[in-house]
């Protein structure tokens, strides 16, 4: 036999031998290492191979490191430059978490990954304004997908906190004010990463809904009040997503630390709620071992904390019996539990190509579907095409637009159009940055209107600004409120000067439009001049373009306002900010019984005040119609309608169902949402069943969910203050679990 063809025929045989030495190569594996055999369940194969760990290897795995260059700390060997790192255990298969912020996309801080960017979301606020699940789930899987193919396999995700107060300078980051809402959302976001095999974390938990010195705020709230707002957002939202962890918050709560609060980890979370997942403290949150034993189960980036309580601490503790060696299996078989079931061993990560543009396409539906018109007199929009002379003024809109700051912060495609220093001091300094993303208003409005003489004014000067007012046909002034992690806002209004800036230009010139880029709510002292108001909030990758396309009426603005727009911080429940007055470690409270679960819209009915703008508020170009309301009770609440269009132009709809009265008490809560698509007469079916925990209250006594029997009657309607049908039907009573 020639060379050649023995080796062929060799070749051959080893090829035809192939499958079978493979499947002999996998049963071995699976023999070494049961806990990868898919047929099991993600408790069965996180239980296998907790019993495989030393002792060493799993305190490894319950303290994390800081995987920035930041505070002194370098980049640990093995991580991709991020938030945080946990390196996995090679001998045993196990990989390194690569934890990442963010909620409105890859975060990539001080750069550490130079170049390296990633498609900007638009604010939490702008998508809880989209009042859409769907869309809620297309962002998520959009920001999970990008994450897992630049390697990250755990997204710092998934923000919940109630929006309590306006000047909360994290309020952007959020959802709004209503647990449903709030909840909803969240868990759809939370779902759509956690299907691209990316850990998905729901945050902060809970009730850390204030920046203002919030590592010593002590949240003082009832049970039945917290179960009944904050709390309740936070079920729903895991409920509906099934995030892999919680990660706790920075701030007390009823005076114990939240990352070491035993009712709130043990008792609530776990307990009640049967929390499978694992709980990471946030980012220099630990203040004691004994954390451990009230519930926390990884301490993340461990050099923020002034000792690494969970390593030689906790080896100490182990030794001593304060900690036993079953809560440390516990911790660790938590945080396996969630790997696998989100695929974090079957499916690892692979560096590979992004799609951004199919991924800003997603940025540009939120961003649009989140611009709500808040004021539109005389139609004034939308503006034709061939409007003659527009002048721009203000608000970087040359550039590009605004985005929020602090570890959500993302470094957009393009590069920021402009950074902008804004200086302070502190531990987040460093971020004290305006960054704009490359989507300019300026040129989407040239863009949009190609005939018009389109000039810009930077609106520095006043007599500049009202100087090209006077020249215009039709003026649009953008006006920013930035905020940061870390700082809540003193007040309401529009920082350096915007709001006479405005006064002077509507006085100047009659058609004046504005454009809000804000962080949450804000006072509009020139309301009663300014004949068009619309509230972009940080509008992420496309802001520019979309809020163009609201402006000319390429897109039917249909967003709503997930937040009450107060008209002054008189109609607060706290007029002054908890703390704002005290030094650095010191703790206070920040007595959150005033309302209660009455939140936003809530205490605004309980008080009967009138807000500037009311939850759910937002206008369209087009009318919609409620009719054929019917509704059923008795153990469950069924709710159904019909909703028409009955303008002349395509647009969306948000009907919004509110509980009225409750078994003989008036009460104001939203019971459903939904998000509606009609061509000019179209009209649609839409049926919802409402939530019981929404018609109960918490029983403390009885530690669950009461409904009361008797008559309960709801309102359908555009906004939390503006129904337009009513029925009621009897509910039985009923007890519910926590």
């Amino acid at each position: 036999m020639k060379a050649g063809v023995f080796i062929m025929a060799v070749a051959a045989g080893l090829l035809a031998a192939s499958p079978s030495t493979a499947q002999q190569s996998g049963a071995d594996e699976q023999a070494a290492r049961p806990w990868m055999d898919t047929a099991l369940s993600a408790d069965a194969r996180a239980g296998l191979l907790v019993q495989a760990l030393t002792q060493d290897e799993k305190i490894r795995l319950v303290h994390g490191e800081l995987a920035i260059p930041f505070l002194g700390a370098t980049v640990p060997p093995g991580a991709l430059g991020s938030a945080g790192y946990v390196p996995g255990i090679e001998r045993l298969g196990i990989p390194a978490l690569q934890e990442t912020d963010a909620s409105l996309g890859v975060a990539n801080p001080f750069n550490v990954r130079p170049g390296d960017s990633a498609t900007a979301l638009p604010s939490g606020l702008a998508l809880a304004a989209t009042f859409d699940v769907t869309l809620a789930h297309d962002g998520g899987a959009m920001i999970g997908q990008e994450a897992w193919r630049k390697g990250f396999n755990v997204l710092l995700a998934g923000g919940v906190n109630l929006a309590r107060d306006p000047r909360n300078g994290r309020n952007f980051e959020y959802l709004g004010e209503d647990p449903l809402l709030a909840g909803m959302l969240a868990g759809a976001s939370i779902r759509g990463i956690e299907e691209q095999h990316v850990v998905s974390t729901v945050k902060h938990f809970a009730l850390n809904d204030q920046e203002t010195n919030r590592n010593w705020a002590n949240s003082v709230i009832g049970e039945a009040a917290a179960r009944e707002s904050d709390l309740l957002a936070f079920q729903i939202a895991i409920e509906q997503g099934r995030p892999g962890a919680v990660m706790c918050a920075y701030n007390l709560v009823n005076g114990e630390y939240a990352c070491g609060n035993d009712h709130l980890l043990n008792g609530v979370l776990k307990g009640d709620w049967g929390f499978p997942g694992w709980v990471m403290s946030d980012w220099g949150g630990v203040h004691d071992v004994d954390f451990a034993l009230k519930g926390l189960d990884q301490e993340s980036a461990d050099a923020l904390d002034k000792v690494a309580y969970f390593d030689k601490p906790l080896r100490d503790a182990l030794s001593a019996g304060t900690i036993s060696q079953d809560r440390l299996s516990a911790m660790v078989r938590r945080i396996f539990r969630s790997m696998f079931a989100a695929g974090l061993f079957d499916h690892p990560p692979v560096k590979s190509p992004i799609d951004y543009a199919a991924d800003s396409e997603v940025a540009l539906r939120v961003a649009e579907q989140g611009i709500v018109l808040l004021k539109n007199d005389q139609g004034l929009l939308p503006l034709a095409a061939t409007a003659n002379r527009i002048a721009v003024i203000g608000g970087h809109a040359d550039a590009g637009v605004l985005s929020g700051a602090g570890s959500s912060q993302v470094i957009p495609r393009g590069g920021p159009a402009a950074v902008v220093p804004v200086g302070g001091e502190g531990m987040l300094a460093p971020l004290r940055k305006m960054v704009f993303a490359p989507s300019s208003p300026l040129k989407a409005i040239r863009a949009a209107a190609p005939a018009a003489q389109v000039k810009f004014d930077d609106g520095r000067y006043i007599s500049s600004a009202v100087a090209a007012a006077k020249w215009a046909d039709v003026v649009i002034v953008f006006a920013n409120q930035w905020s940061i992690e870390g700082d809540d806002l003193p007040d309401m209004t529009l920082p350096s000067g915007q709001d006479a800036l405005i006064a002077a230009i509507a006085a100047a010139n009659p058609k004046t439009i504005v454009v809000l880029q804000t962080g949450g709510a804000v006072a509009m002292p020139w309301l009663a001049q300014t004949p068009a108001v619309i509230e972009a909030w940080y509008p992420g990758q496309r802001g520019g373009e979309a809020i163009a396309n609201i402006l000319f009426g390429k897109t039917n603005p249909s967003g709503h306002l997930p937040i009450t727009f107060p008209k002054s911080p008189d109609q607060l429940p706290r007029p002054e900010l908890p703390g704002i007055r005290m030094p650095q470690g010191q703790r206070f409270d920040v007595n959150y019984n005033v309302e209660g679960a009455d939140v936003g819209y809530r205490w605004v009915a309980a008080r009967k005040l009138a807000p500037l703008f009311p939850f759910g508020f937002g206008l369209s170009y087009t009318s919609f119609d409620y009719g054929g309301l019917s509704i059923a009770g008795g153990q469950t609440m069924q709710v159904s309608f019909t909703v028409r269009n009955t303008g002349k132009v395509a647009g969306m709809a948000a009907p919004q169902l509110y509980l009225a009265s409750a078994a003989g008490q008036d009460e104001v809560r939203l019971l459903g949402f939904d998000k509606v698509s009609l061509a000019p007469g179209e009209s649609r079916r839409v049926t919802m069943t409402v939530d019981p925990r929404l018609l109960a209250d918490f029983d403390e006594a009885a530690h669950g969910w009461r409904i009361r029997a008797g008559t309960y009657a709801v309102k359908l309607g555009n906004s939390s203050r503006d129904t337009v049908l009513d029925a009621s039907t009897a509910m039985d009573a009923a007890f519910l679990k926590p």
